[in-house]
């Protein structure tokens, strides 16, 4: 499906999933190298920026959270000329159609910038897919608090996989924007060749959001390592405290038992043994002792 929206005298075409036909009749109408063709066919592993004649190829992967889409990275490829911009995308991305409808509103209004359109079509895609990574991390940020709660009351165990959970989430999310900021500082330089300063002010702005969401994320990657890190010595604290307990438990046991099997030694002379009320005597007998023990140790505070 291809959409096509105009602002000022600049071309927008969003391409959704789009057929081998209609990448061809867009090459046909931009002039794309095959080359271009070809990789907007099907999506890519690494982002990068190309420079062609007249227009500038990039490909951008982003992360997705909380929205209900079929992969956790999703890639936008762009083609920027003078006076058009090509987006291609294999998923829905809910800010490029917020950027649609926006873009709608400020061309009836004829408001922002006058110059170099295409760069400003470029600029308010990508910041708003910028703003939705925001707003996804602060989805993050909730989960992570919640983890947070869970391992102060006591859920620790739980707590393991909620954090490997918010763990891998935050890696998918580092993975994808590693590269942003070598592709956007290439897409600076080589747009102040191709095109102008204009657009060249466009890519620093698009820095400066991006260095804000990595900001964002640096912070709770660290906030999931201190609260992995606290979560693991409860852990190991509560599991002390039961080996601790039972070894304890082992040892008034001990001479219990020790006293109770020289007891059954069927020997010639053995005290108490055959006497009256010799049971409850050696019951009695047992149970002080291990009163004993058992005091003695929390005497030491050992239980």
């Amino acid at each position: 499906m291809i959409y096509r929206r105009r602002y000022r005298e600049a071309l927008w075409v969003d391409a959704v999933n789009p057929t081998h036909q209609e990448l061809n009749g867009l090459a046909d109408e931009l002039r794309f190298h095959p080359a271009v063709v070809e990789e907007l066919a099907s999506p890519s592993l690494k982002s990068r920026v190309e420079l062609y004649d007249q227009y500038l190829f990039l490909i951008l992967h982003f992360p997705a959270v909380k929205l209900s889409h079929r992969d956790s990275i999703q890639e936008i490829d762009f083609v920027i000329g003078r006076d058009f911009v090509v987006t291609v995308r294999y998923d829905t991305v809910d800010a490029i159609d917020a950027f649609g409808k926006i873009l709608e509103v400020k061309s009836i209004l004829d408001r922002g910038p006058r110059e170099h359109p295409a760069g400003y079509i470029f600029f308010g895609i990508t910041q708003e897919i910028y703003h939705s990574l925001l707003s996804e991390l602060e989805y993050v940020g909730n989960w992570i608090a919640k983890i947070e709660e869970g391992i102060f009351a006591g859920r620790e165990r739980e707590m393991v996989m909620a954090l490997s959970e918010v763990s891998r989430t935050l890696l998918n999310f580092k993975k994808a924007t590693d590269f942003h900021n070598e592709i956007l500082t290439s897409l600076h330089d080589l747009g102040k060749k191709v095109f102008d300063e204009h657009f060249s002010y466009h890519v620093e702005r698009l820095l400066d959001e991006y260095h804000k969401v990595r900001h964002v994320l640096n912070g709770d990657i660290d906030s999931v390592a201190e609260l992995r890190e606290t979560n693991d010595s409860l852990l190991s604290t509560k599991q002390n405290e039961v080996m601790k307990v039972l070894t304890i438990v082992a040892f008034i046991a001990l001479p219990l038992s020790l006293i109770t099997s020289l007891l059954q030694i069927d020997a010639v002379s053995r005290p108490i043994i055959g006497r009256p009320n010799d049971f409850w005597i050696i019951l009695a007998a047992l149970l002080a002792l291990g009163v004993l023990l058992f005091a003695y140790f929390k005497h030491k505070k050992w239980l």
